[in-house]
Formats: structure tokens, C-alpha cells, sequence
């Protein structure tokens, strides 16, 4: 589970890790720790770290740009919360829009989040076709937005910590 979010030096939001990953950047002195669980520490021989939320890197990491969030199952079902595209229920499945059998693509824009029995409901065939109505359009979410929507947080839940990331225009 991918529970910490990475810092660059500069406060730019990375990527996220898990628990053990954290703990041994942090270790290893190449992390320290910006935000952690209240009350909670992981213990070894002769050494105790807050169990980390936050951590950020010592140097700074040059990142080439990036435009777009990378697809991806998880993050399709993440995006849209679990919630099926077409009746509002409980999502476990991703469908596609545009089915991948009719040139249809693993995209942001062409899959939303299923329940199993919408997915098989709609089969191959696009929602028109299968007389079903999407809730809400699929959207591409920003690359932020995807280690914010990964950890389950909202804008504002950072508290503090808002006032470190950079600013959006």
C-alpha cells in the first residue's frame, strides 16, 4: 500500500511509497519527515521514526515534465472514487467507452469505473448502443491531483503542509 507522499527539496509532490520505502529513505538520510501520524512510531535496535505521512528528499531530484497523469486501472477506480459510471453503486470493475475490441484505448477519457454487472450489461458495445446513460463524463485528472486522489486526500487535508507545495495558476 502506497501510503507517503515523496517531496522533492523544492516541495514539488512526487510520487507516493510505501511505509517501508519511507522509513528507509529516512533512514538512510536521503528523506526527512514533514508530516507524521500522531502517536505512532516504528522502532528498531537503537532507533525510533515517526511513522511518516510526508517526507521530503534532502537534494533535489530533477523530474522531466510531465503533461499527464499516467493510466491506469487503479487509477481510473481511484479517479471515480469506486462509484459505477452508470447506476451509482459500489465500482470493482473499469469499462471502456469505446470498447478495446473497436479500437478503443486504455485512456483517461475512455474508461470510467464499472460494477460487474453494468460492465457485462454493456458488453461490446459503446453506452449508446447499450441504452445506458454515464452519471458523470470522465475527465483526465492532473498529475497532482492523481498522488492526492492515490493517498485519498482532498485539497485542504494537508492543512500545513498546503502552504509548502507550489502554487497552481
Amino acid at each position: 500500500m502506497r501510503n507517503t507522499l515523496v517531496l522533492n527539496a523544492s516541495y514539488e509532490p512526487l510520487t507516493t511509497v510505501s511505509l517501508k520505502r519511507a522509513v528507509v529513505l529516512v533512514l538512510q538520510d536521503k528523506a526527512v519527515v514533514e508530516q507524521a501520524h500522531p502517536l505512532r512510531v516504528v522502532r528498531g535496535t537503537g532507533v525510533s521514526v515517526p511513522v511518516p505521512r510526508v517526507i521530503r528528499l534532502q537534494r533535489y531530484v530533477r523530474v522531466p515534465f510531465r503533461q499527464r497523469a499516467p493510466w491506469s486501472r487503479r487509477g481510473v477506480l481511484v479517479r471515480d472514487q469506486h462509484v459505477c459510471a452508470y447506476c451509482g453503486r459500489r465500482a470493482s470493475t473499469v469499462d471502456h467507452l469505446v470498447p478495446r475490441s473497436r479500437g478503443g484505448a486504455d485512456s483517461w477519457l475512455n474508461t470510467v469505473a464499472a460494477c460487474a454487472e453494468d460492465n457485462q450489461r454493456k458488453a461490446d458495445r459503446t453506452p449508446e448502443q447499450a441504452g445506458m446513460r454515464l452519471l458523470r463524463r470522465p475527465f483526465e485528472p492532473t498529475p497532482e491531483a492523481t498522488l492526492m486522489l492515490a493517498l485519498g486526500l482532498r485539497e485542504g487535508d494537508l492543512g500545513d503542509l498546503a502552504a509548502w507545495l507550489p502554487a497552481t495558476a
